[in-house]
């Protein structure tokens, strides 16, 4: 049975460590990181008002600036391709934290991964989000925004 990427879906031998067309790193398992230190001043400031749109910013590490519109129910973010959140780095677990939308705004829960999730520097197994939290999971560093909903002209 030939393997393949998960990522490009190009063909690839057992022995690779990284798929030959996108480089995407197939051997391996989570490699430690210590989070570093943020001020959550920093970035944003959080907002008191309910939220009826939110996102997540990449501000630190690989894949700045890219930004994840949160839209659905549940979310998991992992090193994993089929993961909704990908997030291409060894210091974050295959299937790392889960975030799940609720009736007060989004919870993000840890999954059990090596290296564990941060909100504001603080290690967390699940907390609510609220706007201007900083995210650290791996080398990532990604700020959660809500914004309400533009009001509709009558």
């Amino acid at each position: 049975m030939k393997e393949s990427c998960p990522v490009c879906n190009s063909e690839v031998s057992k022995d690779d460590p990284v798929c030959p067309q996108c480089g995407f790193k197939l051997l391996g398992s989570t490699q430690s990181f210590k989070p570093l230190p943020l001020t959550v001043d920093e970035f944003s400031h959080k907002q008191q008002q309910p939220a009826t749109t939110a996102s997540l910013r990449v501000i630190r590490g690989p894949q700045i600036e890219m930004v994840f519109a949160l839209k659905d129910e549940s979310y998991v973010i992992g090193r994993s391709p089929q993961r909704e959140i990908f997030l291409n780095d060894m210091t974050v677990s295959r299937s790392h934290a889960r975030i799940d939308r609720t009736a007060n705004g989004y919870r993000i829960s840890d999954l059990n991964s090596f290296n564990g999730v941060w909100i504001n520097n603080k290690s967390i197994d699940e907390a609510m989000l609220g706007s201007g939290d900083i995210i650290q999971i791996g080398a990532f560093c990604l700020l959660y925004q809500e914004s309400p909903q533009p009001k509709q002209l009558s």
